[in-house]
């Protein structure tokens, strides 16, 4: 006679009508082992998912996985043991946390799709993987129903039964296992549609800030310098090679990214923008490959990364120089693979996207001093381009500055200035150490102040041409430096910077304005350098 009491689930009705109530598929899983699990005839509920192969190198079963491409994945599980009340059986990292596909009874479920329903467990059958926990838990029926939707096989819900299994009873698991793959299905969807808002979303506010930028400043003059840079731009564009680009602060590395983008392939899709040394150190990860909802505290929700945000287009990695030794290599792995995984996620995502990183740094040298990866530094510099300082290409700058004007007249409705002979020469005199930016600032302060008509310059010459003309040229004069000489030069630097702005590095008497560089960059120099705050 088969035992009919107490049921498998105390309330299917209630159980079916609240899965259709769910957004996520951890949400309806969860669900459904807590709610079967809360059944005095229950001992454990689980639910696998077929899903891509992960941590194989650590997986117990890898000796018996004919393929490691996919497996099931434990995603849910819930029970209460009568040996040991406190065994946390809602874990999902044990020893059963993977099945190869036809391999044990859940592994046979998930890769024929026939369901292994034994309502009285007689003996010790071959399959019963651990017997022991079997006895000592009172197990004496097991129900293991694949999860099928559309013909496709998408996990197995296992349950192991204190009592008979009546025929009632799996009629129910049947048809709850039925609806749980539909709601994973559906739930998959709206995840998908969802990460695809978020995209969106995230796409449509960089596209707006890029807008709300400058717009003026395109590569702009004829010097000999400028139209190598753009020769090669031309033989790099069109294909999918890493490009590096080089220069000092202000020469335009950015304009460079946004050209090689535009003659590319890739244009379509979006050009995404990372400052590498406006990150915080702990946020680095999240920021370049996202991170799921808990995973740290204040991730309320999942997001995506910047690669994953840039997929199928260009990443522009700014300040490349700037990202910690110590986090270079989970980058270096991406460049590589193509392949990345959230903060607190363990599956694997393929992205396609092509990077062009920045740098006013020689990471060459650094790469040598061992203040850089010397393997990411090559995988980096696959085509590098040098964009000459503003004092080098001194015949592009009144063709720079009258483009600029142009731009700011349209910007502040104001008829655009005539350039005087005497704006000229005092424009082509100075040194401009601050390149291309520094003349968009001279500019945008002059077109400002200047009645209309006419155009009054301001140029603070913090490194004029004739005093560098002056000092002293001979090699013998200047020793040469090593990278870890240089590093122990900025470092003081920044030390008396720091003591003379009392600690401070932000505000107007902060340590980044008297060094004229940005606050977070500031901070980020001051992690890499190990130096430690001076003493009040």
């Amino acid at each position: 006679m088969i035992e009919l009491q107490p049921p498998l689930i105390p309330n299917p009705k209630s159980l079916l009508l609240a899965m259709a109530q769910q957004r996520t598929v951890a949400d309806v899983l969860s669900l459904v082992v807590d709610e079967i699990a809360s059944s005095q005839a229950v001992g454990l509920a689980r639910i696998w998912l077929i899903r891509p192969g992960s941590g194989c190198e650590s997986c117990p079963m890898r000796s018996e996985c004919p393929d490691q491409t996919n497996c099931l994945h434990l995603a849910a599980s819930a029970g209460t043991s009568i040996v040991g009340p406190s065994e946390p059986l809602h874990r999902i990292d044990g020893a059963f946390r993977r099945f190869p596909l036809g391999v044990r009874k859940v592994g046979r479920i998930a890769a024929t799709g026939i369901p292994l329903e034994v309502q009285n467990i007689a003996g010790e059958p071959d399959w019963v993987a651990c017997p022991d926990w079997v006895q000592e838990e009172g197990i004496r029926g097991f129900g293991g129903q694949p999860l099928v939707h559309r013909g496709k096989t998408l996990g197995v819900l296992g349950v192991f039964s204190r009592t008979t299994i009546g025929d009632t009873c799996l009629e129910w698991l049947r048809m709850i296992s039925d609806h749980v793959a539909l709601a994973i299905a559906n739930t998959q969807a709206w995840e998908q549609i969802e990460t695809l808002r978020e995209r969106l979303e995230l796409e449509n506010d960089y596209l707006q800030q890029e807008v709300r930028g400058e717009s003026f400043g395109e590569m702009v003059g004829r010097s000999a310098a400028l139209q190598t840079v753009s020769q090669q731009i031309s033989l790099v564009a069109p294909t999918d090679s890493t490009v590096l680009v080089m220069g000092e602060s202000g020469t335009g590395k950015e304009l460079v990214a946004r050209e090689i983008h535009a003659r590319s392939t890739r244009h379509q899709r979006p050009l995404i923008k990372v400052n590498c040394a406006a990150i915080p150190r702990e946020l680095y990860e999240s920021e370049f490959f996202g991170h799921s909802k808990g995973s740290f505290t204040g991730a309320l929700r999942d997001r995506i990364g910047r690669f994953e945000l840039a997929d199928g287009g260009t990443l522009f990695l700014d300040e490349i120089g700037e990202i910690p030794l110590d986090l270079q290599s989970k980058l270096l792995r991406v460049l590589q693979e193509g392949e990345l995984e959230r903060v607190g996620e363990e599956k694997t995502r393929k992205v396609d996207v092509r990077i062009i990183a920045a740098t006013n740094r020689d990471l060459r040298a650094e790469s040598e001093a061992g203040a850089f990866r010397l393997d990411l530094y090559y995988r980096l510099s696959v085509f590098p381009i040098e964009l000459p300082p503003l004092r080098k290409r001194t015949e592009d700058i009144v063709l720079l500055a009258d483009h600029i004007l142009q731009s700011l007249a349209r910007r502040f409705g104001k008829q655009p200035p005539r350039l005087t002979q005497a704006n000229v020469a005092e424009l082509e005199r100075y040194d401009w150490p601050g390149n291309i930016r520094e003349l968009q600032h001279v500019l945008e302060r002059a077109i400002i102040s200047s009645p209309p008509g006419k155009l009054r310059l301001d140029i603070h010459r913090t490194r004029p041409s004739q005093d560098r003309a002056s000092a002293p040229t001979s090699e013998e004069a200047t020793p040469i430096l090593t990278a870890s000489q240089l590093r122990e030069l900025e470092a003081a630097n920044i030390r008396r910077a720091l003591k003379a702005s009392a600690g401070k590095v932000y505000g107007a008497s902060g340590a980044a304005t008297l060094l004229g560089i940005k606050p977070t960059t500031l901070s980020s120099r001051i992690k890499s350098l190990g130096i430690e705050p001076p003493s009040s």
